[in-house]
């Protein structure tokens, strides 16, 4: 084991310019070149990088007329759209800077975090927003104007600035040159325990980090005809990084709002990779095995899917052998192609972040030629610090560091990452910064990790959740919880033990997977409230407990499980925008079940 690995930057870090540069580089060099992808009924209307950097500059100027000064702040709430990346980059161009906020956001964390940031105007998306907005405005001062997109505020915005002329555009847009190092966005981290911090992410940040990372996978993004459909919230920094990455390396994008339009927007779009967190690829994987059982075809899928893992395998060991390459050859024209059609035809790649994918689902995906590049990185490291490359790829990792990043273990086993994409600090709170950032620019990560011979990193659990038993066992949850929620008919779950006697953990049922279980186990109009005690239900859920127990040592394992009657989600507040489990919450929630569990 290593305790310090880098690799060298492919793109050095930027001395001048901003991320606005990528779009007017893009249309002088490729002006009819197609950029975006545009929903319009059933249908994609392209837009050319031309077009596109007109309609940016257009609403900059309405920004502009709109007396919005160079460094002020302002909040963009809503979902996955155009409009969003229309206004990212025109805040930038008439040199203001952007302060995402979940479209999911409650009128409290608005009022934090357009407050906190000082903001003088806000995007939002539709009426909803604005009911939610107007219940904390008065709290906000600052803010002054508001925009809605719903309601046609681009287009007032361009006739707003009609009057703004090219020259006072641009000389509002080099306020940012000739040193990239001005704030370009204020994100706030989602917070699985009290208020967020605010996330200084400056123009190099960014540059640095799509450089490298585009220039780092030149298969995903440089290979021509490269396209995505970006549905992840823009909000996150996960999608923001992709968004910015796209549109430089001249990926075809475009954007669906509604994640459980997924695959028939995948099927009409085409893309070419896909960026993911690991619950949609379970989503994927489960909802193809249960509709085989319900075609009556399950253990061809089961036979189908052991096959692609057990060939992804063996690229890693040598290569398949003659048998495996005719099962392989046989099951890709039965089930595997009609898997890709699936997801659009074209996939080849898939970039998943967020959480730990876990081994059997990136060997499945693999196997069936849509692979799979597991990174890892956090809002203060402008999205990834390590990842996956095809060129360099071990399933079960988080990949090597990214070119000009650097990873290392210190003496307790935290993960420190460096590199000119680690933000700058948290917004209005040096406390906070020194605590996070050490005087050598070293960031602490907040995670357990290792690192193999080959710089692969291996992240084991979160510092500040490891679980100690009254017995002073050590427990990292992450590994038993990933495990758990790859199984289909898990939704959510939680392993609690500190101070008790022994591990266990709080089950929540998918609802999407439940009505085929019933089904299939003769449960009649039985919902899941009625079946938290079932026999059947209970063994089902105690089997993935069982293979989730194979990852750790007897000790560390889950002795008992309690099913809840509820799922946890974003909505009722258990869970960040991000998809992480707040812990702090479910365990004042459901304080009761965890006391049952050791009563």
């Amino acid at each position: 084991m290593r305790t310090e690995f880098s690799v060298p930057a492919v793109v050095a870090s930027p001395t001048h310019g901003s991320l606005v540069d990528h779009i007017i580089e893009n249309a002088q060099n490729t002006p009819d070149h197609v950029a975006l992808s545009l929903p319009r009924g059933e249908a994609w209307v392209g837009m050319t990088s031309q077009q596109f950097l007109d309609d940016v500059k257009a609403v900059a100027k309405g920004i502009v007329a709109n007396a919005v000064e160079p460094g002020e702040r302002i909040g963009v709430m809503s979902r996955t759209r155009y409009e969003w990346t229309l206004v990212d980059y025109a805040i930038w161009y008439a040199g203001a800077v952007s302060v995402p906020v979940y479209e999911t956001s409650s009128a409290e964390q608005i009022q934090w975090m357009l407050s906190d940031s000082g903001s003088v105007a806000v995007f939002l998306e539709s009426e909803k927003n604005k009911k939610t907005f107007d219940e904390v405005s008065v709290e906000i001062p600052t803010v002054t104007r508001v925009w809605v997109f719903d309601d046609g505020i681009i287009d007032q915005l361009k006739e707003d600035g009609r009057n703004v002329s090219d020259a006072d555009l641009e000389a509002r847009r080099t306020t940012l040159t000739p040193t990239p190092d001005s704030v370009a966005t204020i994100i706030y981290t989602s917070g699985t325990t009290g208020r967020p911090k605010g996330c200084t992410l400056t123009h190099r940040n960014f540059m640095f980090e799509v450089d490298n990372v585009v220039n780092g996978l030149p298969d995903v993004f440089l290979t021509p005809g490269s396209s995505t459909l970006l549905f992840l919230p823009v909000a996150h920094v996960f999608g923001r990084a992709i968004q910015l990455g796209c549109i430089r390396a001249g990926v075809r994008l475009g954007h669906s709002a509604d994640i459980k339009q997924l695959l028939p927007g995948m099927q009409s779009f085409q893309p070419t990779f896909l960026l993911a967190v690991p619950r949609v690829f379970e989503k994927i994987y489960n909802s193809s095995q249960q509709k085989a059982v319900a075609d009556g075809k399950g253990k061809i899928f089961d036979t189908a899917a052991q096959v692609a893992i057990d060939y992804s395998t063996s690229l890693d060991e040598g290569g398949p052998g003659f048998v495996l390459k005719l099962k392989h050859a046989l099951f890709d024209k039965l089930v595997y192609t009609k898997l890709r059609h699936a997801m659009g035809g074209q996939m080849r790649w898939a970039v998943s972040g967020g959480a730990p994918l876990g081994a059997r689902l990136g060997h499945f995906f693999r196997g069936i030629n849509v692979t799979i590049l597991e990174g890892y990185g956090l809002t203060e490291t402008s999205a990834a610090t390590t990842v996956n490359r095809p060129s360099a790829i071990r399933i079960g990792s988080v990949g090597q560091p990214l070119p000009g990043a650097k990873v290392k273990v210190a003496a307790d086993g935290e993960l420190m990452l460096g590199g000119d994409q680690i933000f700058v600090g948290y917004w209005n709170n040096p406390t906070a910064t020194a605590e996070a950032i050490e005087p050598d620019g070293w960031f602490h990560s907040g995670d357990i990790g290792e690192i193999d011979d080959d710089g692969f990193v291996k992240i084991t659990g979160r510092k500040k959740e490891l679980i100690v038993t009254a017995a002073g066992k050590n427990v990292a949850p992450a590994v038993l919880e990933d495990r758990l929620r790859a199984n289909w008919l898990i939704s959510q779950c939680m392993v609690v033990g500190d101070a008790q006697p022994f591990i266990a953990a709080l089950i929540t049922i998918d609802p999407e997977a439940y009505p085929a279980w019933a089904k299939q186990n003769d449960k009649g109009a039985a919902t899941i409230a009625d079946l938290v005690n079932d026999p059947d239900l209970t063994a089902a859920i105690q089997l993935a407990v069982d293979d989730a127990n194979k990852a750790v040592s007897h000790a560390e394992a889950i002795k008992k499980f309690a099913i809840l009657s509820v799922d946890w989600t974003e909505e009722s507040g258990q869970i960040t925008p991000s998809l992480k489990l707040k812990r702090n919450v479910v365990m004042t929630e459901f304080a009761a079940d965890v006391a049952a569990l050791y009563s």
